[in-house]
């Protein structure tokens, strides 16, 4: 697949039914991350703000995505809505990316969303973990091609 791809930042219904699919499959991986935990803490359950159970999750969490980020730039709910994950020099994105993106991320929710937000903002736009990770969302129209590595 050397062809080129025709590719489109993805609109906002786009991006919010990426993040919904997304969800429901973090969802269900936190869902058993915690479960092997309670179970190797002998069916006790774990202490509610537990920082060491938190720090977990959002182990678990960034694995999900990074995983997913870093072996072909889409997570579930990316390839069913078309969206790809792409560097900024063209490579597939590695984990030190993958990390940026995913910490701004959280970040990025804590003011109201904002640096989600941005991109529909600012006049580059990218949101706070586009720019921060030297990555982009792109959707591409063309559902048999992946656009990742093929832009230039």
């Amino acid at each position: 697949m050397s062809s080129h791809v025709n590719t489109v930042r993805p609109g906002l219904f786009r991006h919010l039914m990426v993040m919904v699919y997304d969800l429901l499959l973090l969802l269900s991986s936190l869902l058993l991350a915690t479960f092997l935990i309670v179970a190797a803490n002998g069916g006790e359950a774990i202490g509610q703000g537990n920082p060491f159970f938190i720090a977990y999750l959002i182990l678990v969490s960034f694995i999900f995505y990074g995983w997913f980020w870093t072996h072909g730039g889409q997570t579930l709910g990316m390839r069913a809505w078309r969206v790809f994950l792409i560097s900024a020099t063209n490579n597939p994105v590695n984990w030190q990316q993958a990390f940026l993106r995913f910490a701004v991320s959280i970040i990025s929710w804590l003011p109201l969303g904002l640096g989600i937000w941005w991109q529909y903002l600012g006049k580059d736009k990218a949101s706070w973990p586009d720019t921060l990770s030297a990555t982009s969302l792109h959707y591409s129209k063309d559902s048999h091609k992946k656009p990742l590595s093929r832009l230039s």
